[in-house]
């Protein structure tokens, strides 16, 4: 699938944690309790040392979990996270060299963007969904009302600055397919369940 075509798939998630691990053990605890809670596809970050490992842990040790790689920011780190079992890759943006590799690998890509022009590239190749990034800094809810007419050829996944205040903000508009972020998980969420367990529930009820 790669990029073409690719909002078919990430419309299955209408919430994606994103997890940026401090330990294999913490991840694959974590992420046991978000699948438990409802939020099947998650997302674990090349943006520590534990990233690649916690992937390869949580497709060994929660097969039904749909993991994917965020923060992929060049080909051989996509590669990596592939060979480590990454379900697909997320790019906080999509230079040209990193655009090759997503438009030609197997699995689902969700490049990122942040301007008309960098949007207007994806749907040029095929794209129809792409990661919005780091969207409250770049104008929120208003900047996607004002994407939706000239780029509604695009679906959008918000993320940066995306809380349980504001998602169903976004989670209401028409070019939105689904939201990404890490509000519901604290730094030692393996330490507080219960509290992960519910802000996890109300995150997959959006």
């Amino acid at each position: 699938m790669s990029v073409i075509g690719n909002a078919a798939y990430f419309s299955q998630a209408r919430v994606i944690p994103v997890l940026s691990v401090s330990s294999v053990a913490a991840g694959v605890e974590t992420s046991r309790v978000l699948f438990e809670a409802g939020l099947r596809f998650q997302e674990v970050t090349l943006r520590t040392e534990w990233g690649l490992a916690t992937i390869a842990a949580i497709r060994r040790e929660l097969p039904q979990v749909v993991v994917g790689a965020g923060t992929v920011l060049s080909p051989d780190l996509g590669q990596a996270a592939l060979d480590a079992g990454a379900s697909f890759l997320v790019s906080p943006g999509t230079p040209e060299g990193l655009l090759q590799f997503a438009a030609q690998c197997a699995p689902p890509f969700l490049p990122g963007a942040g301007t008309v022009a960098e949007l207007m590239r994806l749907i040029l190749e095929g794209c129809t969904a792409a990661k919005l990034f780091p969207v409250e800094s770049l104008g929120g809810v208003s900047y996607i009302k004002a994407l939706s007419g000239p780029l509604g050829a695009i679906k959008l996944c918000p993320s940066g600055g995306v809380n349980a205040r504001n998602a169903s903000n976004y989670l209401a508009l028409d070019n939105v397919l689904g939201v990404a972020g890490s509000w519901m998980i604290s730094r030692d969420a393996p330490q507080r369940t219960s509290e992960l367990t519910r802000l996890a529930r109300q995150a997959a009820a959006l």
